[in-house]
């Protein structure tokens, strides 16, 4: 279930969601999962889609999910990745320049969770290590206590995304893996946090501490392009994008480094994932 700030319950995509559920809820269903979720076949579809070929998918893409390209900087795209990470007028995402503001890196449905003193979040009953998500524990450890903030994009959100204040950041540490959706209905049997092809870093933050980033690709989506290495950063700045098909992004917060927005906290306990802007105000950095 989704929602928007202002309360409004969003009707969420009931034929993508039957589809899914065919999919991850049959026997017959879960065996096309193995072919699907293979990395090659994400390959595959990423070169297709990077081809002139997919220039007619353009057209009915906007149409289906009734795309404002006013907001974008539109052009005669080549193929369809290059209509999926196109760039967004840069008026029509503000960047909260406020210091002590977290603000959201994408476009996306965000949930908002406590991790426990075991390095644990729990979705929907279901618990989720930070070091299964991470590979490695010691790192895990440090996370103890925050938050964990789980932004998932769709396939009609922005698809580009930017650092979250100003800092530096450690080198991206790839984790190969399957391709699962990241849709809710694949989490109720699968952990794709610790099975999916991921990447992450770790961003020394000027005002929320040590965050660790993590982008977690998806069906049929196989790459996820950072821009950078090592590399001093400022917020707002691109960081990056993913290449076709929905995607996550995970943030990790120490304790007592920021304090979420009221209503995004009251959402999730309620089952709620929000609608969030790229730039926009989530949080504030606790005192």
């Amino acid at each position: 279930m989704i929602k928007k700030r202002t309360g409004e319950i969003i009707v969420t995509n009931h034929k993508q969601n039957e589809l899914l559920k065919k999919l991850y809820d049959t026997a017959y269903g879960r065996c096309l999962l193995k072919v699907l979720t293979l990395p090659a076949v994400s390959k595959a579809a990423g070169l297709y889609m990077d081809s002139p070929l997919s220039k007619p998918l353009i057209a009915p893409f906007i149409r289906k999910n009734d795309i404002d390209t006013s907001q974008y900087i539109m052009r005669d795209f080549r193929s369809y990745n290059q209509f999926f990470t196109r760039r967004i007028k840069p008026e029509k995402r503000p960047i909260d320049r406020v210091p002590s503001h977290l603000i959201s890196p994408c476009d996306s449905k965000l949930s908002v969770y406590r991790i426990d003193s075991g390095s644990v979040f729990a979705i929907k009953g279901s618990h989720y290590r930070v070091c299964d998500l991470l590979k490695n524990s010691f790192l895990a450890r440090r996370f103890e206590g925050g938050y964990c903030c789980i932004f998932r994009l769709e396939v009609d959100d922005y698809h580009r995304y930017c650092y979250i204040d100003s800092g530096r950041k450690s080198d991206n540490v790839f984790i190969a893996g399957e391709l699962h959706t990241v849709n809710p209905i694949a989490t109720k049997r699968y952990n794709i946090y610790k099975r999916n092809s991921r990447e992450y870093t770790v961003l020394h933050t000027d005002n929320f501490g040590d965050v660790a980033q993590i982008e977690v690709g998806a069906m049929l989506v196989g790459r996820i392009c950072n821009r950078h290495g090592v590399h001093e950063f400022v917020r707002g700045e691109e960081k990056g994008r993913f290449e076709f098909g929905g995607s996550t992004i995970v943030l990790l917060f120490e304790r007592d480094a920021i304090v979420p927005d009221p209503d995004l906290l009251k959402n999730t306990a309620e089952g709620f994932e929000t609608v969030v802007k790229y730039g926009e105000k989530i949080g504030i950095a606790a005192e």
